[in-house]
């Protein structure tokens, strides 16, 4: 049978029933798989040492002849494999503890190279971390003078070591398979490697440097793939979006700007101008306004929802906690209050007459703004006439959720919030099919929120500080990483701490809330700490989005490392939203995680921890976060690669917009990747 790149790799030589499972955990089931499994570090063995030069706690590498091979047990018990080496310049031993099976590999007169720590034990000795046979005994070549050893991503079963000699053993019959879909014009224009080119310098380069060009041919296409993806939802959703075409008329909106208690942040000001320019021209609007917390997203969606009242339409905006939507309602309220509006408000816990009465309402048109929770996508809701559809925090719901409220109108302009920063990287290869855009800006009048990181010495202190507040009628958040102590032993618990507390603080309210707790009896303590009846609330995250409180001035984080930054920062939200100087404390005795947690407490901009973020966690992980039928990137990094991801994005949109649906035979190459490759792609592409 001959060799594919779609081959199954059971088919390879050296790949039995086993080592295929193992492989199969890895996501390598075909003969490319393998291929494009390219190592995750490399280890630099290009420069090498003469055996009699090797100094004590020096990382090196070696190459010699075995002189001699033993296994030797030590007084614990532990069996040591020990092998001599010799080169021009003299003789070394070196020791793998605990590994006497290496006898049955490492024989003597073979020619080894040898890289790891130089220790010293009876005389100096290395301990290797990686070894390669360069030659057999009887062999008379010297070697390579030195190595770049690429280490792979392993799994049970199947060491990073097998992976590499299967990859070795296979790569020169793989690479000639291997057809890169970008014409030579194309490649020297994004200045890129031919693909099998790439593919070689990421198995076998000769330096480290080689393997980083390799890897940047690979990003690109990865990125690109990517974008042609994105360019094509946004051409399907451009030939799909004629929608309203609203009419500026300045009544509703004036009367708002003339009667706002406070001004307008430049960034709101903008904000307002994209979306005013998105409403009043043909096409459907389908904007993202991200915003930190605290920034005034709200206010502008106002704006964009009173543009649809004075054009005779209805705006919904929709929130993913009745708490939340209850805020809303609040807001609007009192904002509306000059202008004789009154917002509509549709939650799951009012009573079946209240629903059926404001469902009627609705339905006639009555109500211009209509604020709600999942209770406005039920099938039993109708608008008259939704002209504009706003879903607050909208990654907590689900893509058929968003499109069932949508749905709701005849092709309504949708406006889409959220509180989580990303950098531009992210947002490019998340949000590519929607336009974005960022308020940075935070309003004058709110409270400085000063971030501390305390080691656990200072509780006492931090215990009497929060007394302080309380006494003085504030409140205080105390948050815990678990809920209880079953979960782990060694960290403080929500519930045990919740008791502790309320003992500690006798003449306080101190109330509980976590993820378990019943939706309506969390949501009653969040009421009450809302209303001031609670005045110190033990939570986990879930209070991460959710309750504005004014009078909320403390928030204590215990365990402070077990949290990422952006899940700190959001937090930290909770606190500063009234006039009233706030605390974010950070309690940890973690030496590890002191450094990034006290880069946090040095800003509070939401997009530089989110810069911070991604460089602690990688774009792997939170780019797998989003509903979207991606993948997370396996070459790119969004750190570095910004550039890398403009020049894709570019070629990809001039590409769509000259072939829309990838038909032309030249494009074929790239269409049949992104359908096998993206879940949304296929799609996106598979009717043309």
């Amino acid at each position: 049978m001959r060799l594919q790149l779609n081959s199954p790799v059971k088919f390879l030589k050296g790949v039995g029933p086993k080592r295929a499972e193992a492989l199969q955990r890895l996501g390598i089931r075909t003969a490319g798989d393998l291929l494009y499994h390219t190592p995750h570090r490399y280890l630099d063995a290009t420069t090498v040492t003469p055996l009699a030069r090797v100094a004590i706690n020096q990382d090196v590498t070696c190459v010699g002849r075995v002189v001699s091979t033993g296994v030797l047990p030590t007084r614990r018990g532990l069996r040591v494999f020990r092998a001599v080496l010799r080169d021009a310049s003299g003789l070394l031993e070196c020791a793998w503890p605990g590994r006497p099976f290496l006898e049955r590999q490492i024989k003597k007169g073979q020619l080894l190279l040898v890289t790891g720590p130089v220790r010293y034990y009876h005389g100096k000795q290395i301990v290797p971390s990686e070894f390669i046979v360069l030659a057999e005994a009887g062999d008379d070549t010297d070697g390579d003078p030195g190595l770049v050893l690429p280490i792979y991503p392993a799994t049970e079963g199947l060491t990073h070591r097998q992976i590499r000699a299967l990859v070795q053993q296979h790569l020169d019959e793989l690479l000639p398979l291997v057809v890169d879909p970008h014409p030579a014009g194309f490649r020297e224009g994004h200045q890129l490697l031919e693909l099998h080119r790439a593919l070689e310098l990421m198995h076998r380069p000769p330096k480290v440097a080689d393997a980083q060009l390799g890897r940047r041919r690979l990003a690109f296409d990865e990125l690109f793939d990517q974008q042609l993806v994105q360019a094509r939802a946004r051409h399907l959703a451009k030939r799909s979006r004629v929608g309203i075409r609203f009419e500026l008329k300045r009544e509703l909106t004036t009367q708002l700007k003339e009667n706002l208690p406070f001004e307008l942040t430049n960034d709101q000001r903008e904000a307002i101008r994209e979306i005013t320019d998105d409403m009043t021209a043909p096409l459907r609007m389908h904007r993202l306004l991200m915003g930190d917390v605290g920034t005034g997203k709200t206010v502008v969606a106002l704006f964009a929802m009173l543009l649809a009242a004075e054009n005779d339409y209805q705006a919904a905006i929709m929130a993913p906690t009745e708490l939340l939507a209850e805020q809303h309602g609040a807001t609007l309220t009192r904002l509306l209050e000059p202008l004789a509006i009154r917002p509509e408000m549709l939650l799951g816990r009012m009573t079946a007459a209240e629903k059926a009465a404001a469902r009627q309402r609705i339905a006639g048109g009555s109500p211009r703004i209509v604020v709600g929770t999942h209770a406005l996508i039920q099938e039993s809701v109708s608008f008259r006439r939704l002209g504009l559809a706003v879903i607050d925090e909208q990654h907590r719901f689900g893509v058929e959720q968003r499109a069932a409220l949508v749905e709701k109108g005849d092709a309504p302009d949708v406006l889409l919030l959220t509180a989580t920063p990303i950098p531009r990287s992210l947002a490019l290869t998340l949000y590519g099919d929607l336009d974005v855009t960022q308020i940075r800006e935070r309003p004058p009048g709110r409270g400085t929120v000063k971030t501390a990181l305390r080691t656990d010495a200072a509780r006492a202190k931090i215990y009497e500080f929060i007394r302080t507040e309380c006494a003085a009628g504030r409140q205080a958040y105390v948050i815990y990483p678990v809920i209880d102590e079953s979960e782990r032993a060694d960290l403080k618990a929500a519930t045990t701490m919740a008791e502790k507390l309320a003992k500690t603080f006798a003449e306080f309210r101190v109330g509980l809330v976590h993820g378990r707790m019943k939706a309506e009896e969390r949501d009653t303590t969040m009421r009450a700490f809302r209303d001031n009846q609670v005045n110190i609330l033990v939570a986990t995250t879930v209070i991460e989005v959710g309750i504005d409180v004014a009078n909320a001035t403390v928030m204590l984080i215990e365990h402070a490392e077990r949290f990422g930054l952006a899940q700190l920062h959001q937090l930290r939200g909770r606190v500063g939203r009234g006039a009233a100087a706030s605390h974010c404390i950070l309690l940890s005795d973690s030496s590890e995680a002191a450094m990034r947690l006290q880069a946090f407490t040095e800003t509070t901009d939401g997009f530089k921890i989110a810069e911070l973020d991604l460089h602690e966690r990688g774009m792997g992980e939170l780019t797998g976060a989003r509903q979207s039928g991606g993948v997370p990137l396996r070459y790119a990094n969004l750190e570095t690669d910004l550039p890398l991801l403009d020049s894709a994005r570019a070629a990809a949109a001039a590409m769509i917009g000259t072939d829309p649906a990838l038909e032309k035979r030249e494009h074929a190459a790239y269409r049949e990747r992104i359908v096998t490759r993206y879940e949304r792609g296929f799609e996106l592409f598979r009717v043309g």
